[in-house]
């Protein structure tokens, strides 16, 4: 992987469209794949997100060095997840029963969202990202390095390494990266859960990722 990897978006939506801009803004080379039924989807990309390059997901898997996936979650079995091996890949999905109906079989497992994600492919890098600010909060709240008042966005996962590179990634996105240590404690980003959805500093989200049975220590 070079210094700026290549990033691949699953998902030309809302969420996906608006990353692919700031990540064209940011320097990097994008790819994008949307939902076989969308139509124009060429189109749809070059006004909405000019410069990034739609593709297939075929061929996104093979020249991306990172993965977003940024499809609504209950379309998250859609997604080619066997061809992520050894890819770093952002789950940026949220579990939203008003959009995905209800899942009983993932409101009954005590294991985070991304954790459920990991076991799809255990051999992807999996890391929790990107997920709990709103699409439109993103090109809103961006702001340059050493810039105060800068939000705050963590990145969770079990590999060290990937982390890394993601925290990058969120830096030049205009974003302070907080390094939130395992995949487990992406259950902190879900909706529902106090980092969810709030304009936090480093300092802040850190302290609400700490696992509860490490505070009370």
């Amino acid at each position: 992987m070079t210094d700026r990897p290549v990033i691949g978006i699953f998902g030309a939506g809302k969420v996906g469209t608006a990353l692919a801009r700031l990540l064209v803004a940011a320097g990097y080379e994008v790819r994008i794949a949307g939902s076989p039924r969308q139509t124009a989807l060429d189109l749809l990309v070059s006004v909405v997100a000019p410069g990034a390059i739609v593709t297939s997901p075929e061929e996104l898997v093979a020249a991306a060095d990172v993965i977003i996936v940024a499809v609504p979650f209950g379309k998250g079995p859609t997604v080619p997840w066997p061809r992520f091996d050894g890819k770093i890949v952002v789950d940026a999905m949220n579990y939203w029963p008003p959009i995905d109906g209800r899942i009983a079989e993932v409101e009954a497992d005590s294991r985070s969202t991304s954790e459920l994600n990991q076991a799809r492919n255990p051999a992807a890098r999996l890391v929790k990202s990107l997920n709990h600010l709103g699409y439109h909060e993103m090109e809103d709240d961006s702001l340059p390095p050493g810039a105060a008042l800068r939000r705050a966005l963590a990145v969770v996962g079990d590999d060290a390494d990937a982390r890394a590179v993601i925290a990058r990634v969120i830096d030049d996105l205009g974003f302070d990266p907080v390094d939130g240590g395992a995949l487990a404690h992406g259950r902190e980003l879900e909706p529902g859960h106090p980092a969810f959805g709030r304009e936090l500093s480093a300092a802040e989200l850190g302290v609400l990722l700490t696992p509860a049975a490490t505070r009370a220590a």
